[in-house]
Parts: C-alpha cells; sequence; structure tokens
C-alpha cells in the first residue's frame, strides 16, 4: 500500500498525472490505425476476368460494368472467375453467333470495380478467386504478431522499464509500416505487416500499464476504460484517412506517419515510479514522483515519500519472505486449471467467452465492406457506438454484476446479429443498425470479460490464467479473417456465425458464478470451492431466506403463509 498512499498524497489523480496521462492515451490512435488498417489495404472490390477482347491499357477495357447481354454469352451463371472458352469475334458480341460448348477458361487477367475503391493490395496483387484467401490469410498473421507480440514485449517491458520498450516499439512500428506501404510484392507485405502487429502490442499494452501504474486505485476502472475510448477515436479517424487517401501504399504510409510525433514524448514521458520501485531504484522513484508534487503545487518532501514508500518496501519484503518459503513448492500452471472438475468447468466457460469475444468483435470491426450502403459511414458507425458501450460499462459494471452484464450484452448482441439474417436485402440500414447494435454490445462485453475472469482465477494462477485466456482471445482475432472471407459465399453468413456464436457464449456464462462483491479468490482449492453447490451452501441459503423473511414481516404469531412462528 506504500506507492498506493504516495500517490494519493501527490494529488492522486493531479494536473501532472491528467496531462502524462492523456499523453499516454493518444498513443493508442495509431494502434487503432494498424489493427483497422487491413479493412482498405487488403478490400476486395467487385470484380470480374477480364475478356480477351479487352485489352490491358489504362483506361480502356478497365470498365467493370458490361451491357447485360454481354455477362450473358462470356460468364457462366454466377461465375466471375471463369469465362466461356469461344472466340469473341464481333460477329459472336453482337449475337450473330449462338455459342456451342459451356466450356470455360480461368481467369489470367481482372477487372476491377473502381466506383468504391482506386485500388487496394488485392487489386494490384490479384488476391481473388483462387488467391482469394491469401487476403484473409495476411490479416490472420497480422494478429499472430499481435500475439507474438504481447508475449515479447510484455516480458521485456517488466525486464527493461515500461519508457524504452514503448519507444522501441514506436521506432519498429513506423519503420516497418513504411515498408509494408513500399513492399514488391506479398510476402514483403505480410512480414511486415506482422511485426507491425507486434509492435501495436508493445505500444498499446505497455502504454495501457503505465496509464494504469500511475493512478491511485479508486481511478483505475476509469483509466483503464478511456484507454479503450481513445483506441475507439483511433478507429473512427482510419475511415477519415481512407476519405482523403484512395491509393492503398500512400494509405498504409500516412497511418504510420502519425507514429514519429510520439517520438518528442522521450523527454516528456517518465518512467514508471512503480517499476522503479519494484528494481530497487528508489532514488529515481522519488524524483519522479517530485516531478509530479511540483506540477500539482503539493510540498512533500523526499524524507516523507521515502517513509511512505518504506511502507510498501516492508509488505514487499515479506511478500518475499513468502515467496522465499514457497519456492521448493511447484510452480502454478494453467494445467492446474484443469485437475478439478468445477475449476476445469469455469475456465473452459472463460475461455469460450474470450474465444467469441474477440473473435465477434474483429469479425465485425472487418466485416464492414460486406454490410453494403456507404462502406466509410459503416466504418465511422461501427467505431462509434464503442463510446457508447464503454460509458455503459462506467455506469453499470460496479452496480449490476459482471455475470449480467456479460451475459446480457453478448445475447444482445447474438441477438442482433441474427436478425441481420432475416432482413431483407433491400432493407440496408435496418441490416447495419442491427449489425452495430451487435458490435455495440460485443464492445461491452469485451470491456467485462477482463474483469470476470480475473475475479474467476485463484491469486496463485491469476497471472498465467489470464495470458491463457488472451491467447485464446488471440486465436478468435486469426479466425477473424477467415470469417469475413465467408461474405465471399454468402454475405450475411459472416453475421449468422457471429450471432450463434454470440448467443450461445451468453447463454452459457449463465452457468458462471457471479464475483461482484465476492472476495478474492486466494487458493486452488477455493477456486473449485467457488461456484460449487454443496449441500451446506443449499441449507445456508435456505436459513438466509428466513431470516430475512423473518426480519421483513411482523411477528403476530404467524408468518403471512401460514407457518407459525
Amino acid at each position: 500500500m506504500g506507492y498506493d498512499e504516495a500517490i494519493i498524497k501527490l494529488g492522486d489523480f493531479g494536473r501532472y498525472q491528467k496531462i502524462i496521462y492523456f499523453l499516454i492515451c493518444l498513443t493508442s490512435i495509431p494502434v487503432a490505425f494498424h489493427k483497422l488498417a487491413g479493412v482498405f489495404l487488403l478490400a476486395k472490390p467487385d470484380f470480374r476476368c477480364a475478356l480477351p477482347f479487352e485489352d490491358d491499357s489504362p483506361g480502356n477495357g478497365s470498365q467493370y460494368e458490361l451491357p447485360h447481354h454481354l455477362w450473358n454469352i462470356s460468364y457462366p451463371p454466377g461465375e466471375v472467375c471463369e469465362y466461356y472458352d469461344v472466340t469473341y469475334s464481333e460477329e459472336y458480341l453482337n449475337g450473330s453467333l449462338v455459342r456451342t460448348t459451356n466450356d470455360t477458361r480461368s481467369c489470367d487477367r481482372y477487372v476491377y470495380d473502381q466506383s468504391k475503391y482506386l485500388n487496394s493490395a488485392v487489386t494490384e496483387w490479384n488476391l481473388v478467386c483462387g488467391r482469394g484467401f491469401l487476403a484473409a490469410t495476411s490479416d490472420s498473421l497480422f494478429m499472430l504478431g499481435v500475439l507474438v507480440g504481447s508475449i515479447i514485449f510484455g516480458q521485456l517491458s517488466d525486464k527493461y522499464g515500461r519508457k524504452p520498450i514503448l519507444f522501441a516499439s514506436l521506432v519498429i512500428q513506423v519503420v516497418f509500416g513504411v515498408l509494408a506501404g513500399l513492399a514488391p510484392e506479398y510476402f514483403t507485405y505480410t512480414m511486415a505487416r506482422v511485426i507491425v502487429g507486434a509492435t501495436t502490442s508493445g505500444v498499446f499494452l505497455v502504454a495501457y500499464v503505465i496509464a494504469m501504474e500511475m493512478v491511485g486505485p479508486a481511478k483505475r476502472l476509469y483509466a483503464g476504460i478511456f484507454v479503450m475510448m481513445f483506441f475507439s477515436v483511433g478507429f473512427m479517424l482510419t475511415a477519415a484517412f481512407a476519405y482523403f487517401i484512395h491509393d492503398w501504399r500512400w494509405l498504409q504510409i500516412a497511418l504510420t506517419l502519425p507514429g514519429l510525433i510520439f517520438m518528442c514524448y522521450y523527454w516528456i514521458i517518465p518512467e514508471s515510479a512503480r517499476w522503479l520501485l519494484s528494481k530497487g531504484r528508489k532514488e529515481c522513484a522519488i524524483a519522479n514522483m517530485q516531478k509530479a508534487a511540483r506540477f500539482n503545487r503539493v510540498d512533500i518532501t523526499n524524507e516523507a515519500l521515502s517513509a511512505l514508500l518504506d511502507e510498501g518496501e516492508g509488505s514487499a519484503d515479506k511478500q518475499k519472505e513468502l515467496d522465499q518459503v514457497k519456492e521448493k513448492e511447484p510452480l502454478p500452471s494453467v494445467w492446474d486449471l484443469f485437475c478439478y472438475p468445477n475449476l476445469r468447468r469455469k475456465t473452459l466457460l472463460i475461455f469460450l467467452d474470450w474465444l467469441v469475444t474477440s473473435g465477434v468483435y474483429y469479425g465485425l470491426s472487418w466485416n464492414t465492406n460486406n454490410l453494403g450502403g456507404n462502406v466509410l459511414l459503416n466504418f465511422v458507425i461501427s467505431g462509434a457506438v464503442e463510446i457508447p458501450a464503454y460509458i455503459f460499462l462506467l455506469l453499470t459494471l460496479n452496480r449490476w454484476g459482471r455475470r449480467s452484464i456479460l451475459c446480457g450484452c453478448l445475447v444482445v448482441a447474438g441477438l442482433s446479429l441474427l436478425l441481420t439474417v432475416v432482413i431483407p436485402q433491400e432493407r440496408n440500414g435496418l441490416i447495419v443498425t442491427c449489425a452495430m447494435m451487435g458490435k455495440l454490445a460485443i464492445t461491452a462485453s469485451y470491456g467485462t470479460v477482463y474483469i470476470f475472469s480475473a475475479e474467476q482465477f485463484p491469486t496463485v494462477v491469476r497471472n498465467v490464467a489470464l495470458g491463457a485466456a488472451s491467447m485464446v482471445a488471440r486465436m478468435g482475432g486469426m479466425l477473424a479473417p477467415y470469417l469475413t472471407f465467408l461474405a465471399s459465399v454468402w454475405r450475411p453468413l459472416p453475421l449468422l456465425i457471429c450471432g450463434v456464436l454470440s448467443l450461445a457464449a451468453g447463454l452459457l456464462s449463465l452457468l458462471l458464478p457471479e464475483t461482484h462483491n465476492k472476495p478474492m479468490l486466494e487458493t486452488i482449492a477455493d477456486g473449485e470451492r467457488f461456484g460449487k453447490k454443496t449441500k451446506g451452501d443449499v441449507y445456508l441459503e435456505a436459513g438466509r431466506e428466513l431470516r430475512e423473511t423473518l426480519e421483513t414481516q411482523p411477528l403476530n404469531g404467524s408468518l403471512e403463509n401460514g407457518h407459525k412462528v
């Protein structure tokens, strides 16, 4: 408690903390740029095979639209990846000759509809038809980079400090972000994006930790939620870049260059005092804290700060002694969660919630191109609905309970997305509205599952359990690009799958015990007992109900239900 008490003495969330916190939050914006850029970088417009009579010269034969009769005599019904293998003479094209064969030929050239996108990596490298899965694979590998980056940069920030890893991540992000925009072919582009994906974890997670470590305990819920809101702002601003920049290479570079602005933070953002204390660098921590005190106009001596921190060190020393005692005991691992039936059941349910929440969130975020209507407007709305979702959590998370909010949000998301399947396609506005309701609900569930999971796992395995849950979430993100790829089979299919998964996960979440206002679990035994009904629990619950009845009804010789007192 020493550091937390010192933070309160420094002005809790004073002017200094507010300024640094705001600057830290801004780094979430370029993270959103890179995570959502694939919607435009890998946009797949309508396309068709280029027919033999269409030449390759720019502006000649580059029009996507064809007269209706030419479609009928050139392409098999419902097919754009093959065309009839006939001689496209003038007589055949004007209808004088009748086709006598149904033989087809695969495309060697393509014509793309440029009414929505001037170009993209898909149109430049022809990632369509038999190569269509490559676009989804590129986004999937990007999410693999996010997973690897969360492991690597998280460990490095614990070892070498928050500040150097944050700026190393920013530098790498800018370098490889520009490289992705200059990539001459698909492989180089994809590998550069994988590294950029890894750095998004280095920037966002480390910035998130710095923000959480610099505020007092009472402000941490709000501090965490507002970092997420800045990510949503970056989400919406991505569409603004795409509105003004229509060439995918320049768009990638333009989304990367704002990262250069944050290089000046090196002389502004301090190292985390909490991390400095954990490494025994008390003098440096006190110097940083005195800087905050002066800015907040708080007068506190080094000796007073040291005394407050010594209280924390005393408890830390006790903890170290306890850790030394337990050194000979086997280290907890994620496998401990599967050794006991009740704990195993809860763990699998939580992992399912993480998998579905992450997969559906990114699936909806990347599926805006397939909703119809104005693509940019759909994208902006998809980012904008996240703001009220986070505000909803701030107002209700500590009032209604974790389970009810998680279950309710997942069920609402599932029902909203399932509605999009039964709504007629011509009612595009209604489809987009339901899809955005689903996005709002799934965003709220994303914010809830973090806290709910931390409270479900016992202390001895909490870190490894949350790490495993985060890895499961990244797997959901890796599957999301293939989910949106299914829109090429049937446009409503991604929303149908997302809706079914959300509804199922929401209903299954009812099997988890509520954790709100419950004591934190400490041991594996606590975790196994928590939420497990025994005969003793039933008797206690019956006794509690009887006691509440006696307290609320008048003692007039009998209860209202006829039972004697």
